[in-house]
């Protein structure tokens, strides 16, 4: 009779995230990860196949989240500059508020594993698909209520505002100010939204 798990995946999948994000890929091992999980390597293996298995997993998760928190900030009826200022900030404080972490696990997948992993590699394809489509859609809405020039090219904002984010992502992990980070969001509103 096969044996029945004993533990709840999606924990496991959150504890492992957490040690990814703190740790990169490369420097994570199995037992780093059975230490945060509190299960065997064994059970890890049998659970995910491999720690590569676990950590798609766990990147999938954090492209979720991530993915619906920015879905759910764009989704607020208030002008698009408080919008997209809010949001962005919200990175930064997001980045700042654990010391011990470096920015974001998205950023570290791309910089660590998309040259020479396919499977991280469309995994963070299609979360950067999805921001585009989330900032495409506000942007979109914003035109349409004349907060936007008729001109504005939506796509091209889209792009800016995702590698924005992404940009942010990466200095907030060597710089800690958030006055100067702050700085950088309102210079970039100011030349995409005047």
């Amino acid at each position: 009779m096969p044996r029945v798990r004993e533990f709840d995946t999606d924990e496991v999948i959150q504890q492992a995230m957490e040690v990814f994000w703190r740790k990169g890929y490369e420097a994570t091992s199995i037992q780093d990860l059975a230490e945060a999980t509190g299960l065997g390597r064994g059970s890890l293996y049998a659970a995910f196949d491999s720690k590569h298995g676990l950590y798609e997993r766990a990147l999938q998760r954090y492209v979720r989240q991530t993915t619906d928190a920015t879905r759910e900030s764009l989704m607020r009826r208030v002008p698009i500059r408080q919008v997209m200022r809010e949001l962005l900030l919200g990175r930064i404080d997001d980045a700042l508020e654990e010391p011990g972490r470096p920015g974001c696990l998205l950023v570290m997948a791309i910089t660590e594993r998309v040259p020479h992993d396919e499977a991280a590699n469309r995994i963070v394809c299609d979360a950067i698909a999805a921001l585009q489509d989330s900032f495409y859609g506000t942007l979109h809405l914003a035109r349409s209520m004349g907060e936007l020039p008729p001109g504005a090219d939506i796509p091209a904002l889209s792009n800016f505002l995702v590698t924005m984010i992404q940009g942010l992502r990466v200095m907030s992990a060597v710089c800690r100010d958030k006055t100067l980070l702050g700085q950088v969001v309102d210079t970039a509103l100011n030349a995409i939204l005047e």
